[in-house]
């Protein structure tokens, strides 16, 4: 597959779970592929794989950072917002140290990657941030989580409506729990405060999806791929849940 060849995308948390997964299929798909994230180490282990891949270090929260993440990695067309965190505790034990961690990395950080994505476009351009289910309904125990990602949510449409004119799509991808990192900590999260197992733990999760499953870093990787291929220029502001029928 080679419908991406001479276009360049910047994945932000490009080192683990899904961006290392978006990396592999923008790879594949023809695309030249820059990574970023704050470590160095995951990065090159994805990009050993990948041939011509690029890595440079950032910090999505950081405006400056940003600025030079972009510099590094010179023009693009396609940026994937997918750095991200999760933490939970109950609201009442919500330290507002922890609210501002949430929306810094989940929110803030989208916009600084999209804001300074956008800056660059000469033509063309593709815009999408991994968002989340929690972007579109809430969950106990996540507030500043799904805070942020509603944020996300809302940033996408009001800019969609900013560059309709131009040849440029904004878009979020919503999945809901995925096979990743991240739910691991999740479930070992769980574990620990409730007392399950693991086996229980993920079911827990896996019941908010109909189909009973953690959604595959893969079926991200498709939606993204589809956004950035023919017959894609309509789809314009749409966070675009992938969750089995969750929401």
């Amino acid at each position: 597959m080679t419908g991406l060849s001479g276009k360049r995308v910047l994945i932000t948390g490009g080192g683990t779970g899904t961006g290392a997964d978006l990396a592999r299929g923008f790879h594949t798909a023809g695309a030249e592929v820059v990574i970023t994230g704050r470590r160095a180490e995951p990065l090159e282990a994805v990009a050993a794989r990948l041939p011509g891949t690029r890595c440079v270090t950032a910090d999505v929260t950081d405006e400056a950072s940003v600025a030079a993440m972009f510099a590094a990695a010179g023009p693009v067309d396609v940026v994937i917002a997918n750095a991200g965190a999760s933490t939970s505790a109950p609201f009442q034990r919500t330290e507002l140290a922890d609210w501002n961690a949430m929306l810094a990395v989940n929110l803030t950080g989208v916009f600084l990657t999209l804001r300074e994505g956008l800056r660059q476009f000469t033509g063309w351009g593709r815009l999408i941030s991994v968002a989340s289910t929690a972007g579109l309904k809430g969950y106990a125990y996540v507030a500043p989580y799904a805070a942020a990602k509603h944020g996300v949510v809302g940033l996408t449409r009001a800019l969609a409506l900013e560059v309709a004119r131009k040849p440029v799509t904004v878009n979020a991808l919503c999945p809901g729990f995925l096979d990743t990192e991240m739910t691991e900590r999740s479930i070992a999260n769980i574990m620990d405060k409730t007392g399950k197992s693991h086996d229980e733990a993920l079911a827990a999760l896996t019941a908010t999806n109909p189909q009973r499953r953690l959604v595959q870093p893969a079926e991200v990787t498709a939606a993204a791929l589809w956004l950035c291929g023919p017959g894609s220029d309509g789809m314009n502001g749409q966070a675009i849940a992938i969750a089995g029928g969750e929401v």
